[in-house]
């Protein structure tokens, strides 16, 4: 691990002295995350190859604004999700709903063990999920986001982000339990 992140900080100093050889390599290491990261948030191949396009140059035109406090890695998702974000508000398919707050004495009776449902079922239904809902979930549960940085890429207030994430765990939910009564009903 320490030789990757050491080789990373290399091709980095290179890139800041603007290697395209360094870029290149830089941009094939992290191209299928940015990329996935993209495609979570927009949900289209071309918007998503096009803002990790953008993202990769707007990186390598403000590289020297990068100060290894975080992983490149890191500083570079964030520019990904937040021009994905920016291109989805753009599309007007992102629009934020009001939130009110969800008594904490709200508990479920229905368990769910995740583990029972493939990962293809869970991702799908978490696409399937309205915009604003599919976004925190991504952000938080794969991109790995606590509520306090999804609060400040998404310009929410931490309390909108608690009840949001709790909202779309559990439409996540419900509909995993039906889906999973379906098929226990219909044997599929």
């Amino acid at each position: 691990m320490e030789t990757t992140t050491s080789h990373t900080n290399q091709l980095i100093e290179r890139c800041k002295r603007k290697d395209t050889t360094a870029q290149m390599l830089v941009y094939k290491q992290y191209y299928k995350a940015m990329y996935n990261s993209a495609f979570r948030i927009l949900k289209d191949e071309f918007e998503a190859e096009d803002i990790m396009q953008e993202a990769f140059l707007t990186a390598f035109t403000k590289i020297n604004s990068f100060k290894g406090e975080v992983a490149f890695g890191a500083w570079l998702k964030r520019i990904v999700i937040n021009k994905s974000l920016t291109q989805l508000k753009k599309n007007n398919r992102y629009s934020e709903v009001k939130m009110d707050v969800i008594p904490s004495n709200d508990t479920d009776s229905d368990e769910i063990r995740y583990e029972t449902f493939g990962v293809d079922m869970i991702l799908g239904t978490i696409n399937a999920l309205k915009d604003n809902y599919r976004v925190v979930l991504n952000l938080h549960l794969i991109e790995g986001y606590d509520n306090e940085e999804i609060a400040q890429i998404l310009s929410y207030s931490n309390e909108n982000v608690r009840t949001t994430i709790s909202r779309a765990k559990k439409k996540l939910k419900n509909i995993l339990l039906e889906k999973k009564q379906n098929f226990t009903m219909y044997g599929r």
